[in-house]
């Protein structure tokens, strides 16, 4: 097997991937904030995970995968600093805090499981761990870099980046923001009198008396801040220093970088070797968000319930769209892009079913292509380096379309199957096992549709077969030329069989 190279943001550079442990990986990745219904957007992240998740696996390594679920908190340090999602989005839908966070929790698990995706090995929740958050923001406090206003704790990123600065991790080393310019373009914010300096970010904040979540600590009563729960739990399930962080490009900052500044006070190193962040979906250019007003939750897009698309769309046409692009590259939302990425998946899960029906026999067949062979061989050899090139999913898949006209090919009888030899045919059939199946999570999907499309196109074909036997040929043409306008090819085979597919 090729050498796993990895990008890591905080190197902005590909790296060999060492892990630190032979043979184990510890991966933290940032999970959904259960204050409502994950869309489109937040699906590509856990996806990517998925993906890499599974590659690892399948390079052997025994992974602990660490996926939090975000239920208190979360408020917004770049304007609503008092506010929590949880809280406000409960009293919004009449209901308490938890069952809010029970009921979307659910929908996340199911839209996960929907796409194929594996379960986490560890999934945390912040609510779950409040003594552990508690605990490292009291280490901070006694080292220096926190300080208490109003019974709201604080992180002092001037002091943290003056003496961290020197030990090679400054506040910024992830995101590569300049402290002192963000200290010029940081914005007046809610509480902002609270703290001693613009760019420092809460720990804990003090609850209101009309405040839901709300937990007893130290310093009054109040509920932890964003940033806290993710270096809590990671140090608790991976321990002080691990493999793989990973998450959106949107947490680097100021979320990731708060980490690392939270993380190196505790346990006075950067958290994680690898920092991996998958890039945004966007819609017209524009980021996926609400506060664009361009959501598409993922329930409208199985369904088709939107005004900005033309069909549903299955979970496994989802995974494939995103697997289409590198996970670094944005990816840009269309009903064409998704359609296409329906038909491309259906004409190469098409070939995946002929391959298995194809088999190489020289004896019977003929001598093997040498040309052919080898052209073969190098896009199966391929496919290893590309995936441990940085994952790179779309290059593999481009490699799969080119050997699909192959297989088309030795269906159609326009190449005999013994022009592959066996060991070439062996291999390919594992290569589409493996990487479509285990590396790629992608599945066959049976829904009723499908099954009475096979319905309806049997019944016209047996119409089909009696017209030409009353030598109706008119109507045998009519229904032929018909489905195809429709995109869907009848083909007469020399045995007399009729097989079909879509175009």
């Amino acid at each position: 097997m090729p050498v796993l190279k990895v990008y890591n943001s905080l190197t902005r550079q590909k790296e060999v991937f060492d892990s630190i442990t032979p043979g184990h990986v510890g991966m933290y990745v940032c999970g959904p904030t259960v204050s409502g219904e994950s869309h489109l957007g937040h699906a590509r992240p856990f996806i990517t995970f998925d993906i890499i998740y599974r590659y690892l696996m399948h390079l052997g390594y025994k992974v602990r995968y660490v996926r939090n679920i975000t239920d208190a908190g979360h408020f917004e340090e770049e304007g609503r600093e008092a506010e929590d999602k949880i809280s406000k989005k409960a009293v919004l839908e009449m209901l308490e805090p938890m069952e809010l966070v029970q009921k979307y929790t659910n929908l996340f698990h199911w839209a996960m499981h929907q796409f194929n995706n594996l379960e986490p090995s560890i999934e945390p929740t912040a609510t779950g761990h409040i003594v552990e958050q508690i605990n490292m923001i009291e280490q901070i406090i006694a080292d220096g870099y926190a300080y208490l206003a109003n019974g709201s704790v604080y992180f002092d990123v001037e002091k943290y980046h003056h003496d961290f600065a020197a030990k090679g991790m400054p506040y910024g080393i992830l995101s590569g923001r300049v402290l002192d310019e963000q200290l010029e373009t940081t914005r007046e914010l809610e509480s902002q009198d609270e703290k001693r300096n613009k760019s420092d970010f809460a720990l804990w904040k003090n609850a209101a008396p009309e405040h839901i979540m709300r937990w007893k600590s130290p310093w009054g009563i109040g509920f932890p801040g964003w940033h806290i729960e993710c270096s809590a739990m990671s140090t608790k399930y991976l321990g002080k220093s691990f493999d793989i962080h990973g998450g959106g490009m949107d947490l680097q900052f100021p979320h990731h970088e708060c980490e690392i500044a939270q993380s190196a006070v505790c346990n006075h190193q950067v958290p994680a070797r690898y920092w991996l962040h998958n890039n945004m979906i966007t819609i017209n250019g524009k980021k996926m968000g609400k506060s664009y007003n361009n959501v598409i939750k993922l329930s409208e897009l199985f369904s088709g319930q939107s005004p900005v698309l033309e069909q549903a769309y299955s979970p496994m046409t989802i995974r494939f769209f995103i697997l289409q692009t590198h996970y670094r590259s944005t990816l840009d939302f269309s009903n064409e892009a998704l359609q296409a990425a329906e038909k491309g998946l259906r004409r190469l899960w098409e070939a995946y079913a002929v391959l298995d029906t194809l088999e190489s026999d020289p004896s019977k067949n003929g001598q093997p292509d040498e040309t052919l062979e080898q052209r073969v061989r190098k896009l199966l050899d391929e496919m290893p380096e590309f995936m441990s090139d940085d994952f790179n999913t779309a290059k593999v898949l481009a490699n799969f379309f080119e050997l699909v006209p192959v297989i088309n090919s030795m269906k159609d009888g326009h190449l005999q199957p013994g022009a592959l030899g066996p060991e070439s045919m062996s291999l390919m059939k594992e290569r589409f096992r493996i990487y479509l199946e285990d590396i790629f999570g992608l599945r066959e999907e049976q829904g009723a549709a499908k099954n009475t499309l096979e319905g309806v196109v049997k019944l016209l074909i047996d119409v089909r077969r009696e017209a030409k036997a009353r030598k109706d040929y008119m109507t045998s043409d009519k229904i032929r030329n018909q489905l195809l306008e429709l995109g869907i090819q009848l083909k007469d085979e020399k045995n007399g069989d009729v097989s079909w597919g879509l175009v």
